[in-house]
């Protein structure tokens, strides 16, 4: 089966032999044996490319799920006798500000250097969704504060108040407050409409009976920093998060939206390494529900 995961992933059985550390003839062979057993052809093979057949489509979820069970297995078996190893796959968006995200994970894998961590950074629903299906074994998020995860263990981190971001030379700079009356005559730079990261500037525009122009929707805080540097658009951020961006100036905002900061994991149980990571945060064990 990491066989076959191997060779879906990589579109290769060479790359796919050297990934897992093994000659080609070994790994066509026991895909091959596999196929036998099966009764049906995993891939198609040509002179040019391999890809997977209806049956492999099919058997490539479960095949997953298998290896995942088999690491996770053997992860318990291994903090039974006291090692924490296998793998940590941690999600996050990418303003989170309530934990240094990079400092946890150094001092995570000082005092465990058996475990492979995943890092991977999305939109806070997606996450959500990836620790419920077992993809990802803790995520960091942030919502509106009207919305909470669902079906997952939530642990509340910090709340935080958005600021007006602008360009250095746009004529609010040197106001130490300003509405969101006054920003409603402003071009904006946004997260996509629907997204957590939007909501809460949205109802809270909508809250006070103001429309304003979202002119560039876009999926990374960096390049809303980089479209109000020059000064194409304002933006509204968080405030924790808001100091790490270059070149553009923060102004608080009197009716401003706020937004929760999130850990969350899967309701079915913690894996060792999961609960091992938490601990570094000083996440309490009995916490989430």
């Amino acid at each position: 089966m990491r066989y076959v995961v191997a060779v879906a992933e990589t579109n290769s059985f060479t790359r796919a032999a050297e990934r897992c550390l093994v000659v080609q003839s070994a790994l066509s062979h026991q895909i091959a044996r596999l196929e036998r057993e099966l009764g049906a052809r995993l891939f198609e093979r040509t002179s040019r490319r391999v890809r997977l057949t209806p049956a492999g489509v099919a058997f490539l979820p479960a095949a997953r799920q298998c290896l995942d069970a088999a690491e996770r297995a053997a992860a318990e078996v291994a903090a039974a006798i006291g090692e924490i190893r296998g793998r940590l796959a941690v999600g996050l968006i990418p303003t989170v500000a309530a934990v240094d995200i990079p400092g946890a994970l150094r001092d995570f894998r000082r005092q465990y250097p058996q475990v492979r961590i995943d890092l991977r950074v999305g939109a806070s629903d997606d996450l959500v969704e990836q620790v419920r299906d077992g993809a990802i074994d803790v995520a960091f998020l942030g919502l509106p504060t009207t919305a909470r995860p669902q079906d997952v263990a939530v642990y509340e981190l910090a709340r935080d108040r958005l600021v007006a971001v602008v360009a250095p030379d746009h004529p609010l700079v040197g106001e130490t407050m300003v509405d969101l009356h006054r920003l409603s005559s402003e071009v904006f730079v946004d997260l996509p409409a629907g997204t957590a990261g939007r909501i809460q500037s949205d109802q809270a525009f909508a809250a006070a009976g103001l429309d304003r122009d979202v002119a560039f929707e876009v999926t990374s805080a960096d390049y809303i920093a980089r479209l109000v540097g020059p000064g194409l658009a304002v933006a509204m951020l968080p405030a924790a998060y808001a100091p790490q961006l270059a070149g553009v100036v923060t102004i608080e905002v009197s009716d401003a939206p706020a937004r929760v900061e999130y850990v969350i994991w899967s309701r079915s149980g913690r894996t060792p390494a999961a609960t091992a990571f938490l601990a570094v945060l000083g996440i309490p064990a009995r916490t989430g529900d």
